[in-house]
């Protein structure tokens, strides 16, 4: 028996050897690799920006506090003016959105009424003048756009006045405070205008820092992903083996039992799973079982004595139990 588990442990460690590497765990770790050198690069990189951005933030502070000290308080007095212009510009980009909307929607409908045309002229074209159902349901189709393109229409020209009427409220109050400041803006322009440079500046790599998070956040789910399918591999794998060798070990068990006391044998060895204590019982049980049987069968000759006719005769009860009785009483327990 040991000597046969030792022979089915050789098997299977010679079948792990030649077994090949599943060509998955390859690919997968190929990703995994790839996507930590993405990471690494992307956690430099991200570093380098905000050391950057943090180092032409303090640069700007000093640069702008020096101005505001060599200026005075033009700076101060000319601010409304600034603001007004930034509000101004803000609008200028909305308006110049709300246009281009309002082109797309013209478009539109435009392209919808066309295609209505084209439909009721192939209609009246038709020299037998029949009902076709597929025309028929374009020219629905057709009516149906231009009827929606129509309501986009009407909803980006009142954005487009809209917009356009704000843009040119904030321009009228943005010149107003031009004339009015005048002396103070030129004198302060200087400082407004190194803002701004500055304030591009940081825009820009604020930008960066944020598209290099997004790669580094696409970065670590592949690696998770990658990860996650090495461990489901994995877990085949080893589902697969050890099913292998549960498969191998049960035929070495039965190829090595012929007889029903071997199978008794066999089952107490493998019966891990009771303590020494219900072992015992389970073989008191057995035992008294067994003499139960040889005192009931030895009676009933001694009642019937047809069965001393045949000298020769043995119940096979008595001396050769069946290993499936025995297993059955085992069961018992």
């Amino acid at each position: 028996m040991e000597r046969n588990g030792n022979t089915c442990e050789d098997d299977l460690q010679g079948a792990d050897e030649e077994e090949e590497v599943d060509p998955r765990i390859q690919g997968e770790l190929e990703k995994l690799n790839q996507s930590t050198d993405d990471i690494n690069r992307w956690e430099s990189e991200l570093e380098d920006f905000r050391q950057r951005f943090r180092a032409v933030l303090v640069e700007a502070t000093v640069k702008l506090d020096e101005q505001v000290k060599k200026i005075g308080r033009a700076v101060d007095d000319s601010k409304p003016y600034w603001e007004a212009r930034k509000v101004a510009r803000q609008a200028q980009i909305e308006a110049q959105k709300a246009t281009q909307e309002f082109q797309r929607s013209v478009e539109i409908l435009r392209a919808a009424k066309e295609t209505i045309a084209l439909a009721e002229e192939r209609l009246l074209e038709e020299d037998t003048r029949q009902f076709d159902s597929a025309w028929q349901e374009m020219l629905n189709h057709a009516t149906q756009r231009v009827m929606e393109a129509e309501q986009a229409r009407t909803c980006s020209e009142a954005e487009h006045k809209k917009t356009a009427a704000n843009y040119n409220s904030c321009i009228g109050h943005m010149r107003q405070l031009e004339k009015k400041l005048k002396r103070s803006i030129n004198k302060s322009r200087p400082y407004f205008e190194l803002k701004a440079k500055y304030y591009l500046h940081l825009e820009q790599i604020k930008r960066h820092v944020d598209e290099l998070q997004a790669k580094l956040v696409v970065a670590k789910a592949e690696y998770r992903t990658a990860l996650r399918n090495l461990e489901s591999i994995s877990e085949e794998i080893h589902a697969q083996r050890r099913s292998l060798a549960m498969g191998t070990r049960e035929q070495g068990v039965g190829a090595e039992g012929d007889g029903g006391s071997d199978d008794i044998a066999n089952f107490k060895m493998e019966s891990d799973g009771l303590s020494s204590n219900r072992a015992e019982g389970a073989e008191a049980t057995v035992e008294s079982g067994l003499n139960k049987l040889t005192l009931n069968v030895a009676q009933e000759r001694d009642e019937d004595p047809a069965d001393e006719r045949d000298p020769h005769y043995i119940n096979p009860e008595i001396t050769s139990p069946t290993s499936a009785t025995s297993i059955l009483l085992l069961n018992s327990v």
